[in-house]
């Protein structure tokens, strides 16, 4: 989901800790360490890390290109390749029919259909790309806030721990009974009767 998109759902963060100065370099360093890792050239079906907001297809963190204002503005990228069940099945049955042929048997054994498998599966995965999914977010550092552009459950989860990896801080996400808790300035006795609130059932 992206910053510019004609339709967005954001999920809010409180950013737990502080970095150490200067901000931006130690934001830049962090953000180049744990950069997306291509792999359409790897047997790897997974990647995940930190890109560029306006070139997400080519990091680029030098100076200070991710900061505008008191914000810092850059994307999640999630690369997944998916390998057809179907096609693994196909090329299995070709290679154990070459395999039976140019060894003369009837039939393979659990472990060598085991290696055919595990041999085609990394073929493949070498052969297909993968299928980026980017993700927007604006950290505002100064007022410890963070928005993100999704709110879908295993990019927020990947967000979290990408981000307490990189920054070695903490993002609490805002609901209701965090927002309460955490920014709405609740004195002591608000905050006791906060936590003895419970969910009310509305009926169609």
């Amino acid at each position: 989901m992206g910053l510019l998109s004609s339709r967005v759902s954001i999920t809010r963060y409180k950013v737990e800790g502080k970095l150490s100065a200067p901000v931006i370099e130690t934001v830049s360093g962090a953000l180049k360490k744990n950069a997306i890792i291509e792999i359409d050239e790897d047997v790897s079906e997974r990647s995940v890390g930190w890109t560029s907001f306006g070139n997400p297809f080519k990091p680029d963190f030098d100076g200070s290109s991710f900061s505008i204002g008191d914000h810092f503005i850059f994307s999640m990228r999630i690369d997944k390749k998916t390998i057809s069940s179907k096609l693994i099945k196909k090329y299995c049955a070709i290679e154990m029919e070459k395999e039976l042929s140019e060894k003369g048997q009837v039939y393979l054994s659990k472990n060598e259909k085991k290696l055919i498998k595990e041999r085609v599966a990394k073929v493949l995965g070498l052969r297909i790309p993968a299928t980026p999914n980017i993700y927007d977010l604006i950290w505002n550092y100064e007022e410890s806030s963070l928005w993100f552009f999704s709110n879908l459950k295993s990019p927020n989860e990947e967000l979290e721990t990408l981000f307490s990896k990189s920054f070695k801080l903490t993002l609490i996400r805002l609901f209701p009974y965090t927002f309460g808790e955490l920014m709405a300035g609740l004195s002591p006795t608000e905050r006791d009767a906060l936590s003895q609130l419970s969910p009310t059932k509305f009926a169609g």
